[in-house]
């Protein structure tokens, strides 16, 4: 008989990239030593950077494993359905130290058809940022390919970008074609399709360790480009107290935000989907419908499987706040 699922942590992916700082390490509370920690992969299902299960009984499996064994139990028989034997998100907390490069993702039909890959949407909830940090998303007026290919070629492709001031709890949905950059001194948690596809398309000229010029993807991103100017960029959202606070929904995942600081139940009843908590702040116990208990706290990240989803969470001192992911 196989072990019954529960609700699991997985082992950090620790990314080093000339971009990254020095603050994934402490948030997360991880007794390790890096230096340039870019990114830490939470949830991934990407070649490679597969996620394996730290405790439990079920140590030392990884999400591919999972899949295979459990199906519909592991992420719902409608996902199980749509994505097969691959997990259909990857959740990651980034940590910029310095200006990423602008950058944009392809479409689901782009990306299959050039590299047998999903597209890639993503999400941005910002956790911390220094004083007067921003981020690029989207452009500040409608352009064309040809006005934004003479930018690149005079280095004024800033000039067209949407400019955003940030400070912790704002939120940016980056649908596939949205040109974006996340600036220097920002610290984000990220939710987006399982994908590592990325047009690079500006880089500042900037060197890599051995003295190069970092690669651009001007032709691929080109074509790939959603070149219209939008109205709003920012998520706009009024926070409560335990109660679930929708800040995203699309057809790859829905995000909320829960901030409790009293005993708080939910219902997922007719919700299909694994569910992941990504806590941002403070700690909790929580309880599931299999009557596992556990403890999360800031910088952790859990998944609950579809056949033993949450029911519970009390804060521990003070209060606990955590982004609840899923696939609807």
């Amino acid at each position: 008989m196989p072990v019954a699922l529960y609700p699991m942590k997985f082992r950090s992916i620790l990314k080093q990239v000339l971009w990254g700082g020095s603050k994934i390490c402490s948030y997360k509370n991880l007794d390790v030593q890096e230096s340039k920690v870019g990114e830490s992969w939470e949830i991934s299902d990407v070649k490679g950077s597969v996620s394996v299960v730290a405790e439990g009984p079920l140590a030392g499996m990884n999400i591919d494993d999972l899949l295979e064994k459990y199906q519909e139990l592991f992420v719902g028989e409608k996902n199980y359905q749509r994505f097969g034997n691959e997990f259909p998100l990857l959740v990651k907390f980034i940590d910029a130290e310095q200006d990423l490069s602008v950058q944009v993702h392809p479409n689901d039909e782009m990306a299959r058809k050039r590299h047998q890959s999903n597209g890639k949407t993503e999400w941005w909830y910002i956790l911390d940022s220094k004083p007067d940090a921003y981020l690029y998303a989207g452009f500040n007026q409608n352009t064309n390919k040809q006005a934004f290919f003479k930018s690149l070629n005079d280095h004024s492709v800033c000039e067209l970008l949407n400019k955003e001031m940030v400070q912790p709890g704002d939120v940016f949905f980056l649908p596939a074609g949205r040109i974006h950059s996340i600036c220097s001194g920002i610290f984000l948690a990220e939710v987006q399709q399982t994908s590592n596809v990325t047009y690079r398309v500006w880089d500042y000229n900037r060197k890599d360790a051995n003295g190069n010029l970092r690669e651009l993807h001007t032709d691929l991103a080109l074509d790939s480009l959603d070149y219209h100017h939008y109205k709003q960029y920012k998520t706009l959202y009024k926070t409560r107290l335990n109660k679930q606070i929708k800040l995203q929904e699309c057809s790859y995942f829905t995000v909320n935000l829960v901030e409790a600081d009293t005993f708080m139940s939910f219902d997922y009843k007719g919700l299909d989907s694994f569910i992941i908590w990504m806590c941002v702040e403070g700690s909790a116990v929580y309880a599931s419908s299999k009557k596992h208990k556990g403890h999360i706290t800031r910088g952790e990240t859990i998944l609950f499987p579809a056949c033993d989803q949450p029911v519970a969470v009390i804060p521990e001192i003070d209060r606990v706040k955590f982004l609840e992911i899923y696939v609807e």
